[in-house]
């Protein structure tokens, strides 16, 4: 078996939806939301078929799981998208040579756009709404765990591209066989990027193995430090947040660093919630005599391995440090570049963090969870990019484009 002849078809559907008119291209999405909407129920009991073969200790069922309110999330996301400027088009530069060229620099669709993606089935309306916004085709190689879920939406996706007089192979999903995953990533003459979204095992595969160029959208292991100068209700308030209101995102928190001046007082104050929501602390040597002493119930001794760890559950660690420099260094030795806070009412505590930390995001005084394409105003997004070629944070529409050389003469020759 073989995934080119249908590669080849996308990148021949491709033409169709970098020609949709700015409206064309917003009626095409409005009615993909519509169709998203209308289908709730083929959506729900496709999914339940997947979660079915999920043991629910997994954290990974989160992720998978589908309900109305997420489905109607999803619709709203791609109206969103829908009514966002178009990324393809603008012009960058327009001058004229001396010799009498008129030279112009424009935006331009990638082609066609690979995702390798896990467990998440969203991410497959989030994709297409932005590849299809932004003029791209997509392939779609989704996890063998949310087949079944992928399957009812990619259908619904492709009953709208025909209404719409747009090959269906324009958004394409592939079989789950793992031998055919090297055939999409050795495809460079019909596939123009891969973008790999899931864990660190699957990211790192897919940089190895890589003939089409790749973007990572990597793992997020995610720090909140706490300064001596915090208002440590304010930092009750983003801690918690970042750690329990959706554990199994990229953007949650991983460990919480403390200033030790605050760290007997602050931790305590974290006791109430944490244990309602049943988080495990793996705490250092300081921090598990101060919770024990509090009488925290899910409480470890932190190992080495324990900083530098997405857990991606209802777990973190906690570091007790001396101060800022302190809590910069451990960042720099354990962070994967994602998203990073400080809470601190000192001012040039919190701009020197800001200017030191090396991520797609940081924070001052706010929680990590808002690292995300739709609270920054841009809409869906294919995954959070913690490298710095091309595109770093919400990987959205806008990132979605190349540019093109146009050079218009009258006879001149070199």
């Amino acid at each position: 078996m073989s995934i080119l002849p249908l590669l080849e078809q996308t990148q021949a559907a491709a033409q169709s939806v970098r020609r949709l008119s700015d409206s064309q291209s917003t009626a095409l999405l409005q009615r993909l939301a519509d169709a998203v909407l209308e289908n709730t129920t083929a959506i729900l009991d496709a999914n339940l078929l997947d979660l079915v073969k999920m043991n629910d200790e997994d954290p990974k069922k989160d992720r998978l799981l589908l309900n109305a309110d997420r489905i109607a999330g999803i619709a709203r996301s791609i109206r969103d998208v829908a009514v966002l400027p178009v990324p393809g088009g603008q012009v960058l530069v327009d001058k004229h040579l001396p010799n009498g060229i008129h030279l112009r620099k424009i935006t331009v669709p990638l082609g066609v756009v690979g995702i390798i993606y896990e467990s998440r089935p969203n991410v497959t309306l989030d994709v297409t709404a932005i590849c299809l916004r932004s003029g791209n085709a997509v392939v779609l190689r989704g996890g063998s765990e949310a087949w079944h879920s992928n399957q009812a939406i990619v259908q619904i996706i492709q009953d709208v591209l025909r209404a719409f007089n747009v090959p269906e192979a324009a958004v394409a999903l592939l079989p789950t066989d793992r031998e055919l995953v090297t055939e999409l990533l050795t495809a460079t003459r019909y596939v123009d990027i891969i973008i790999p979204r899931g864990s660190e095992a699957l990211i790192q595969f897919v940089r190895k193995n890589a003939l089409v160029p790749v973007i990572e959208t990597g793992a997020g292991v995610c720090h909140t430090y706490v300064h001596a100068s915090a208002d440590l209700e304010k930092a009750r308030n983003i801690v918690v947040n970042a750690k329990v209101s959706r554990p199994s995102v990229c953007n949650a928190l991983d460990t919480i660093i403390l200033d030790k001046k605050i760290a007997g007082r602050f931790l305590p104050m974290l006791k109430t919630e944490l244990e309602q929501w049943q988080v495990e602390i793996f705490a250092d040597e300081t921090a598990f005599t101060i919770l024990q002493n509090a009488g925290y119930t899910r409480l470890t001794a932190a190992m080495a391995e324990d900083f530098g760890r997405e857990f991606l559950d209802f777990k973190c660690s906690v570091k007790v440090v001396e101060g800022l420099e302190e809590a910069l260094a451990h960042i720099q030795q354990y962070s994967s570049r994602h998203s990073e806070a400080i809470v601190a009412e000192d001012q040039d505590a919190c701009t020197h963090f800001i200017e030191t930390v090396d991520a797609a995001a940081v924070y001052a005084n706010a929680s990590t969870r808002f690292t995300d394409g739709g609270e920054f105003g841009l809409g869906a997004e294919i995954g959070i990019s913690t490298q710095k070629l091309h595109a770093r944070g919400p990987f959205a529409l806008e990132k979605l484009v190349t540019e093109k050389w146009i050079a218009i003469g009258n006879g001149q020759v070199r």
